[in-house]
């Protein structure tokens, strides 16, 4: 019995120490894995080292440093922008009030027509109870008595478009007729007229829809007779202009009120033709006559070979060039058409 009490009793002597290195080994073990575990995982390392650097009070200040930079820089960038911005404005112009000189561009001339003494206007009040057409006459000193807006309005030299920003705007300070909406009119033109004179078959003073008109729109209206070959137009202050009506070009050229037009022919012009012919001398021009034709005119015949044709200059001295009629004839070389004051000589 004691026997195995001492037995007993060595025996948990002997195991107590083995209990003790198990439990302190179980007891190391987990410390060991999570390490482990977090030393063989990057992304949560990452993690970890990322939220450390957001969370660290000490790095914040170099990220703040590189987005004041960046902001700086932004605003620099708009600093510079608004700077050009303002530089450039002013070269550009403002596009509301344009540059004086445009508003006499002959392409705005044709499209425009500024009110004058004698027009009459139809002004209308949209959605209003008096919803009807009203006229009224530009008055002496350009005013119109328009007594809605509290007496005469003055209206010479704008645009209808202009007259109904004006109106608008009265009705509106007067607080009459608030949401009116005032549209404006050209009922009659009267103010803006020239003189046609001369060749036409119908004269007399002309009124004009526009500020400028093309030579050609008034010339289609007032019917040219057939001799008629020239316009002379006679404007205020200004050297008289004279057009060929035969220049297509010419005439475009803008007729603007106040003008005075006068249409005659052409002047008698000549050239001058001598040498191996039958009829030399002085012969009368017209317009197209070539070469060839000049000769045959004048009694030249088919033996004629040559010809020199001479002709002035603007400084008033003579250039002459020679012609083989036989290659003019056969087609080699192109006819010359002749000008006024042209001298020909037909030579062997």
């Amino acid at each position: 019995m004691k026997k195995a009490l001492f037995i007993g009793i060595f025996s948990l002597l002997a195991l107590t120490p083995l209990h003790c290195a198990l439990a302190q080994t179980s007891s190391n073990t987990p410390a060991v894995k999570a390490v482990e575990k977090s030393n063989g995982s990057p992304a949560s390392s990452a993690s970890s080292n990322a939220i450390r650097t957001v969370a660290a009070p000490e790095e914040r200040p170099g990220l703040a440093v590189r987005e004041s930079n960046g902001a700086s820089t932004t605003a620099n960038a708009s600093d510079t922008a608004t700077a050009t911005a303002t530089e450039t404005r002013p070269a550009n112009g403002d596009p509301v009030s344009g540059n004086n000189a445009a508003a006499t561009d002959d392409a705005v001339l044709t499209d425009i027509y500024r009110i004058g003494v004698g027009d009459v206007l139809d002004i209308r009040l949209l959605n209003s109870a008096a919803n009807r057409s009203t006229l009224y006459s530009v008055m002496e000193g350009g005013l119109i008595d328009f007594p809605i807006a509290g007496g005469p309005i003055p209206v010479a030299g704008l645009t209808t478009k202009d007259i109904q920003a004006r109106l608008t705007a009265e009705l509106k300070r007067l607080a009459v007729e608030d949401r009116t909406q005032v549209t404006v009119g050209v009922r009659q033109y009267a103010s803006h007229t020239v003189i046609m004179t001369g060749l036409v078959g119908s004269p007399g003073t002309k009124v004009l829809r526009r500020e400028a008109v093309p030579l050609y729109v008034l010339l289609a209206e007032v019917q040219p007779r057939l001799d008629a070959a020239r316009a002379a137009i006679m404007r205020a202050g200004l050297p008289t202009e004279v057009v060929d009506l035969n220049d297509s070009a010419a005439l475009n050229f803008l007729v603007r009120p106040g003008d005075v037009i006068n249409l005659t022919a052409r002047p008698q012009e000549f050239y001058y033709i001598g040498g191996r012919i039958s009829y030399p001398g002085q012969k009368a021009f017209q317009p197209g006559i070539t070469l060839i034709q000049a000769i045959l005119a004048a009694g030249g015949s088919a033996r004629n070979n040559a010809a020199e044709l001479s002709r002035e200059g603007t400084d008033g001295k003579l250039t002459s060039n020679k012609f083989d009629l036989k290659e003019i004839k056969s087609g080699k070389i192109e006819d010359p058409k002749l000008q006024p004051g042209d001298r020909v000589e037909v030579l062997h």
